[in-house]
């Protein structure tokens, strides 16, 4: 799939004033810093999409961009802020999982990884979050360019080992990416590509 037009529709805090409209979303989110908003620009081949910022936590509220005029990708805040209060984390929380568990249009979440860095806690602990709220979610592991292809797969060793031993039956599907070097780009549209064909194909509310 190629996105040849990609628009800013909304941004809030509160789910009910998403938009109405019954497309397919797919949301992506992430631990702050993980390169979000570098890897929404590099998909819709923009610059600016997604403000891109040195201080993690930037992205603060739920961002709609109408994508080809037939789906919708979804900018999420991240999970695990740098310098915000406990209050203000606490009504991120809040909206997020408010987001995931009441939102139709949800298709699928996308949950970023830094692959630089070997299984955290509070990736597991969020993916575990996802799967037992039966949330369907893939995996993208980030900053590819970063370090050695050996490094990532073990790197991704470590994460189905930690899965496995939370109960997971098996890995999610992932994609390994890289914003810089566009790795990873074509596989990821091809999969919302076929997801939307299904989902226009079997669901007559889309």
């Amino acid at each position: 799939m190629k996105i040849n037009t990609a628009e800013f529709v909304i941004s809030n805090s509160d789910v009910s004033k998403c938009p109405k409209d019954f497309l397919p979303e797919y949301a992506f989110i992430g631990r702050s810093n993980v390169g979000k908003s570098s890897l929404i620009n590099m998909l819709t081949n923009q610059k600016k999409l997604a403000k891109t910022s040195g201080r993690p936590g930037k992205t603060q509220l739920i961002n709609h961009f109408l994508i080809n005029s037939n789906w919708f990708l979804v900018d999420l805040p991240g999970y695990g802020y740098a310098k915000v209060s406990k209050k203000t984390k606490s009504i991120f929380q809040e909206f997020i999982t408010d987001y995931f568990e009441n939102r139709e249009q949800l298709v699928c979440a996308f949950v970023l990884i830094d692959i630089r860095h070997e299984a955290q806690t509070i990736d597991v602990e969020f993916m575990s979050y996802m799967g037992e709220s039966e949330i369907p979610f893939c995996i993208v592991f980030t900053k590819a360019d970063k370090i050695s292809k050996v490094k990532i797969d073990s790197h991704i060793a470590a994460y189905k080992k930690q899965m496995f031993a939370n109960n997971w039956a098996e890995m999610p599907q992932y994609f390994v990416t890289s914003s810089t070097e566009s790795i990873g780009k074509e596989e990821l549209l091809n999969y919302i590509d076929e997801v939307n064909q299904e989902v226009f194909k079997n669901n007559s509310e889309f």
